[in-house]
């Protein structure tokens, strides 16, 4: 009579550590390389730079003003640029939210906190740097318009050149967060770009149409003047009789980013993808 010996048991499988780890700058990667490969991304640059740089030549040409500062001409198209600055940043996450993708994006960085500051950083300085060069190919562009009239573009004056460019690419980076902050909200592609365009540029009109002179109204003059693109104008080409003072101006747009972030910060960690 024989005996069988009995199989060796399997050796067990050890799954190996993997070397890639998740970072926040990768996460901030990826959500650069979803924005860059955006058709409307591009699209709302382009835009952009051809309203920016098309309004301040017309006004370079029509403006043959005594006194007219030509940095007026560079930052003016901002009045219509912001509502693109803010529809980018809303198509930066509803875009995903109309694909699904945001599952995808949740799934491989469950710490949502964590997605939303990174796209929030990727809108904010991929808009701050591409308006920063489109406003300055503006400036350039206009300034031998201005030269020809003995009205020298103020190159050597920071205040009259550089740092009203500056605060114009902040102001345009503002507008996109609050797109983005929108975007979270909501969900939805026409009401998130509805309630951007409705706080940026359809607000501020309603609110001047029921400024009415009197104390018992001045709340209103004082609401509208703390809205994004009133404090972005205070902040851009502050003035002594006009305005937010220069300091308020800008917490004033720090504030609405702040508010927005946190709104967003609050739904995207308690509601479902």
């Amino acid at each position: 009579m024989t005996t069988v010996a009995p199989a060796a048991p399997a050796p067990l499988r050890t799954q190996s550590a993997s070397p890639y780890r998740l970072t926040f700058f990768r996460t901030v990667h990826s959500e650069w390389i979803k924005l860059s490969t955006l058709r409307s991304t591009w699209w709302s640059i382009g835009l952009v730079a051809v309203l920016t740089i098309g309004i301040a030549v017309l006004v370079a040409l029509a403006m043959d003003v005594p006194g007219f500062e030509p940095i007026q001409a560079v930052v003016s198209p901002i009045q219509f640029t912001m509502l693109l600055a803010g529809i980018l940043g809303v198509i930066a996450v509803t875009g995903e939210y109309s694909t699904g993708m945001i599952r995808s994006t949740l799934a491989a960085d469950p710490v949502r906190g964590s997605v939303l500051a990174a796209k929030a950083i990727v809108v904010a300085v991929f808009m701050f740097v591409t308006s920063l060069v489109i406003f300055l190919v503006a400036a350039i562009a206009v300034t031998p318009i201005f030269a020809g009239r003995d009205m020298p573009f103020a190159w050597d004056d920071p205040a009259k050149s550089m740092l009203p460019i500056l605060a114009s690419s902040i102001s345009m980076a503002v507008f996109a967060l609050i797109g983005v902050a929108f975007g979270f909200l909501i969900r939805s592609g026409a009401g998130a770009i509805a309630a951007t365009v409705g706080l940026l540029f359809v607000l501020p009109i309603v609110g001047s149409i029921f400024a009415m002179p009197g104390e018992e109204w001045q709340w209103i003059g004082d609401v509208i003047g703390h809205l994004p693109m009133a404090a972005a104008q205070s902040a851009i080409l502050p003035q002594d009789d006009w305005g937010l003072p220069l300091v308020e101006a800008y917490l004033t747009l720090a504030a609405w980013v702040t508010a927005g972030m946190l709104s967003a910060w609050a739904v995207l960690r308690t509601r479902d993808a």
